[in-house]
């Protein structure tokens, strides 16, 4: 930062964001130019985000429309099962493949095949809440310490500027006011990577509660069917 009363005055006059930038103490730069660089990586994962939610939800709702239709469970796992699946086409390839491998051999294990499939679903599930929430964190991380970061680049640009000004001798508003401007620009440039990492924070903590919500409800259901075919397997068996 310049520190002679002539070149501050120069300085004063371009008040412009790449300006306030250019100006500041290299403490200070480098604390934006890392809050810029969180900000694009906030964007970044709420685009990701958002894009993962929307292809889940059409999928589930894709998956629940052909379960429900009365396709048989049989054919419905053949579609399925060698491909890649998400959401509750995971759960049930996930629940019929436990299924089968009780039943192709030889039905020994059918008496806590019941368990085994809820505990297969519980896992499943685990597996693609971790899916969806996974990079939340950093929104989060983002969200809270952004604002601190920014506060700490303000503290540091303002010690200078008075450094500045006892050398010069100057407390004119014209010397006074660049410094400060570029030091609160840092808190400003904090609050803008903060404030949508907080928001989109919530925003997609609350998607993933919604989605694992609809998971539990289709595994409960679809472990009820299964337990009701099991029983009637038994009930022929004995």
């Amino acid at each position: 930062m310049p520190t002679d009363p002539t070149q501050m005055a120069q300085v004063a006059h371009d008040m412009s964001l790449w300006g306030l930038f250019w100006q500041a103490h290299i403490v200070v730069k480098l604390v934006m130019v890392g809050l810029v660089g969180a900000s694009v990586w906030c964007w970044a994962i709420i685009i990701d985000k958002t894009l993962l939610f929307s292809r889940t939800r059409r999928s589930m709702d894709r998956f629940e429309e052909v379960f429900w239709s009365g396709q048989s469970l049989e054919e419905l796992y053949r579609s399925l099962a060698e491909r890649p699946n998400t959401g509750l086409a995971a759960l049930f390839v996930a629940a019929m493949r436990e299924w089968k491998r009780s039943f192709e051999g030889g039905g020994r294990s059918v008496a806590s095949l019941s368990q085994r499939i809820d505990k297969v679903l519980d896992v499943t599930i685990q597996r693609e809440v971790e899916r969806l929430d996974s990079k939340l964190l950093v929104l989060a991380s983002i969200g809270s310490a952004g604002p601190y970061i920014g506060l700490f680049g303000t503290v540091w640009g303002i010690m200078t500027s008075f450094t500045a000004i006892a050398a010069s001798k100057n407390t004119s508003l014209a010397v006074v006011a660049p410094g400060i401007a570029e030091a609160l620009f840092a808190t400003a440039i904090g609050l803008f990577a903060a404030i949508p990492a907080v928001l989109a924070y919530n925003k997609l903590q609350s998607e993933v509660s919604r989605a694992q919500s609809r998971l539990e409800g289709f595994a409960d259901e679809f472990s009820a069917i299964l337990s009701r075919q099991i029983d009637e397997r038994i009930a022929h068996a004995a």
